[in-house]
C-alpha cells in the first residue's frame, strides 16, 4: 500500500516555488504594482485594503465589498504556468507552491491544496473580526443588495471580511511557518511573477539562497533579489514556467554523475 506521497519511491521533492500576482495576469486578474497594476491606475484603492480603515468606516467597507464582488477572480481561468506547476507536483519534485495570491488558481488548476501555502489569504472565504465565524465568500456576496457594509449572523454585529491579508494584518503563523520550512529545504526555489518587494515573503527567496538553494527568478521587471539568483527569466510567464517545469523534470530522470 502506496499513494502518491509516498516518497521511498520516486525522486524527493526539491523545488520550492512563490508565485505574486504576474503568474495571474494571464487569467485576467491585473496585479497591483505593475504598469497597469490596480494600485498604480487608482492609489486610493489601497486604502480599502487598510484594516485601520476597513474597521473604521462603513464607506470604506462598503466600497471594498463591491469591489470583491466585481474582482476577476470569480471568472478567471487557470493559465499554462498554473498547469505546467501542477507537472511539476506530479512528478514528485514540488514541496510546496507558495502564493501572495488570494485567486485559488493553483487550486483550480489541480494543485493539491495540501501543496498550496496562501501567505496572503484567500478570497474564497469570509470571516467576522469579532467572533471569527466563516462563511464562503459568495455568500456574502449574495447579501450585498440589501447591506452593502454586511454583519456578522453569529454575533449580530461583527464586521465581516474576506480572509485576504490586508494592510496592518499579520500574516498566518501556521502559513509563514509552512513557507520558512519548505524555503529553506528547497535544493531550487522559482520566484514566479513577484515583485519580490513585499516583506515577509520577498524574504523567502533570500533564505533559501542562504541554506544553499539555486535561486530562478521568473519576472518581467528586474527585482532586489536577481543578483542572488543562479538565472533571471524575462519571457513571458506562460511560455517560461512550462518550458522550466519541463526542464527540472528532465533534470531530474537524469541524475548528474
Amino acid at each position: 500500500m502506496s499513494d502518491h506521497h509516498d516518497h521511498h519511491h520516486g525522486p524527493q521533492p526539491t523545488v520550492t516555488v512563490l508565485t505574486g500576482a504576474g503568474i495571474s495576469t494571464g487569467s485576467g486578474i491585473p496585479d497591483f504594482r505593475g504598469p497597469q497594476g490596480v494600485w498604480t491606475q487608482d492609489p486610493a484603492s489601497a486604502e480599502l485594503l487598510e484594516i485601520g480603515r476597513y474597521m473604521a468606516s462603513a464607506d470604506v467597507r462598503a466600497r471594498g465589498w463591491a469591489m470583491w464582488r466585481d474582482h476577476p477572480a470569480w471568472a478567471a481561468q487557470p493559465t499554462a504556468a498554473h498547469r505546467a506547476l501542477v507537472e511539476l507536483e506530479r512528478a514528485g519534485l514540488l514541496i510546496a507552491a507558495l502564493t501572495q495570491n488570494f485567486d485559488g488558481l493553483h487550486q483550480r488548476a489541480g494543485s493539491d491544496p495540501g501543496h498550496v501555502v496562501e501567505l496572503h489569504g484567500t478570497l474564497t472565504t469570509t470571516s467576522c473580526m469579532r467572533c471569527g465565524a466563516r462563511w464562503p465568500t459568495e455568500q456574502v456576496l449574495a447579501r450585498l443588495a440589501d447591506e452593502p457594509d454586511p454583519r456578522c449572523t453569529e454575533c449580530g454585529a461583527g464586521v465581516l471580511k474576506p480572509d485576504i491579508v490586508y494592510f496592518g494584518e499579520r500574516l498566518p503563523d501556521e502559513a509563514l511557518e509552512r513557507a520558512v520550512n519548505a524555503a529553506t529545504d528547497a535544493e531550487v526555489f522559482v520566484a514566479i511573477g513577484t515583485t519580490l518587494t513585499v516583506q515577509p515573503v520577498a524574504s523567502l527567496a533570500g533564505l533559501a539562497v542562504d541554506r544553499g538553494a539555486r535561486l530562478v527568478v521568473v519576472n518581467a521587471q528586474p527585482t532586489p533579489y536577481d543578483h542572488l539568483a543562479a538565472e533571471v527569466i524575462r519571457e513571458p510567464i506562460d511560455q517560461a514556467v512550462p518550458a522550466l517545469v519541463a526542464r527540472l523534470v528532465d533534470e531530474q530522470a537524469r541524475p548528474l554523475g
